[in-house]
């Protein structure tokens, strides 16, 4: 897909592009005038070639950049790569010249986790430990496992934090000592069956509970002959399986509950729509949202589409080819303008802002196509609305088994410009499908019209091209097995 963005330093083309790692990883030589002082390597579209992490040409498989997070006066980056016993990459830390290092202390591995502990004053990413002065300590215990996500501690947040593996390993870590105790081994807590491959990926705590999420998700997944996938939830006696879907983001805002409801987001999908979770006031909601791409259908095509803070209490989620605006909002237990900006074909394991620029990373370039290698994306939030247009499709039905009078989830209408509905059904006699709206967001629905399908019939609808809502739901007024899809362009 064409980069549509523009970055507005001024480009230095006298600057050599790094061919591999170790020479990345020097000071460039500036050239003349001012942009000598500033030091500023070369850039294109808001990328920099000598700041992409090369993979070596004796573990080909992958070189993808985990996690990103400013502390320290430098923003940190982390690279991940398919196996444990990969080679290349590891912990850098970039300056506000643009000048990168890999540090002394980086381990190579499978790492995509990062977390401010308040409490102590540290960062944690991947199996390091940052102090405010760039000190950084490395978790030995862990260097060897594949890190998917570090969270805050339910009993004793001032002196441990947790840590889930992709394999579903799930640790406890005195931040303080580095000591690390394996508590669960999640593959058999959650039942998941022996035959999948786990793949957890997004991991939370709020709320007096630990929520986490595995991702797994094959043609048995597609077909129904198997459920592998997970979102689970602890509360420090026992774990409750929520979903036996593929979700693979969690995350949130650690308000008070008197204020903003403490949510917390869950992402996943299924053969129908993608899926959008929030536990808020006690309670989880499910909406479903369009996927833009279905090359995300599968574990491992993932990596890692997050839900990140990207500016001061402003969060973007990323879910199947779609970048979202996310209110942290829950005011009477409820998420509103849940917004879509863009349609994109990027692999975002991760972004941020830093030093006034928006930040991506990226899983760009495997053994498929080449040496490995993915670079950092520099621009501007407002810069996702120049992306491709919103568009997309899905439902919340695909070929399921329905009850009458029983309604759909909400399924996310507003932000595109053309709908239609196709419903149909296996049912022998006609099927009414009674379609509302909620305009206001609140869950008070109203009914916008009833859609009669013939027996074993197919109907669909095209809703005006001025006409939206929050959201849409569908209702049957007879049990059948029913395909209810959306098309958004």
């Amino acid at each position: 897909m064409k980069n549509p963005f523009t970055f507005t330093c001024v480009l230095l083309l006298s600057c050599s592009v790094a061919a591999s790692t170790s020479a990345q990883n020097k000071p460039r030589n500036p050239p003349s005038g001012e942009a000598k002082e500033q030091g500023i390597p070369l850039h294109v579209g808001g990328a920099f070639p000598s700041l992409a992490i090369v993979g070596d040409h004796i573990d080909r498989s992958e070189m993808g950049i985990g996690a990103l997070l400013p502390w320290a006066d430098r923003l940190w980056i982390i690279s991940y790569v398919a196996h444990i016993k990969g080679t290349g990459g590891g912990l850098y830390e970039l300056d506000e010249k643009m000048q990168m290092r890999k540090h002394p202390q980086s381990v190579t591995g499978t790492f995509a986790n990062r977390m401010v502990h308040n409490p102590s004053n540290q960062a944690v990413i991947g199996p390091h430990v940052i102090d405010i002065k760039g000190t950084v300590r490395t978790i030995r215990t862990l260097s060897n496992l594949r890190l998917t996500a570090t969270m805050e501690h339910l009993t004793d947040p001032q002196n441990r934090v947790y840590f889930l593996t992709m394999e579903g390993l799930f640790f406890e870590v005195n931040i303080n000592t580095l000591e690390a105790v394996q508590l669960f081994d999640l593959v058999r807590e959650l039942d998941i069956p022996k035959s999948a491959q786990v793949h957890f990926k997004g991991g939370y705590s709020a709320s007096g509970r630990v929520v986490v999420a595995n991702n797994s998700y094959y043609e048995g997944d597609f077909l129904g002959t198997q459920e592998a996938g997970r979102l689970a939830e602890w509360d420090g006696k026992q774990w409750t399986i929520l979903e036996k879907k593929p979700f693979v983001e969690v995350s949130g805002k650690n308000f008070t509950n008197a204020t903003y409801g403490s949510p917390i987001y869950a992402t996943g999908w299924d053969r129908a729509s993608a899926i959008l979770k929030i536990y808020a006031k006690g309670k989880w909601n499910t909406y479903r949202l369009p996927k833009a791409s279905q090359t995300f259908d599968h574990a491992w095509n993932t990596e890692w589409m997050r839900i990140r803070e990207a500016q001061t209490e402003r969060y973007i989620m990323d879910i199947h080819g779609m970048f979202y605006d996310l209110p942290t909002l829950n005011y009477g237990g409820r998420t509103w303008g849940i917004k879509p900006i863009a349609q994109h074909l990027r692999l975002v394991p991760d972004f941020c802002y830093w030093r006034g620029l928006l930040v991506m990373a990226g899983d760009q370039t495997d053994r498929a196509v080449g040496q490995p290698q993915s670079g950092l994306w520099f621009g501007q939030i407002d810069d996702l609305w120049k992306m491709g247009k919103p568009s997309g499709w899905g439902g919340p039905w695909w070929k399921e088994d329905v009850k009458a009078d029983v309604a759909s989830d909400p399924y996310l209408m507003t932000g595109f410009d053309q709908k239609v509905v196709h419903l149909s059904h296996t049912a022998k006699e006609e099927v009414e499908f009674k379609v509302e709206v909620d305009f206001l967001g609140d869950g008070s629905w109203q009914t916008y019209s009833t859609i009669k399908v013939p027996a074993s019939g197919y109907a669909h609808h095209e809703f005006p091209a001025a006409f939206s809502a929050h959201w849409v739901r569908v209702t049957p007024n007879k049990d059948c097995k029913a395909t209810v899809y959306f098309m958004y362009t």
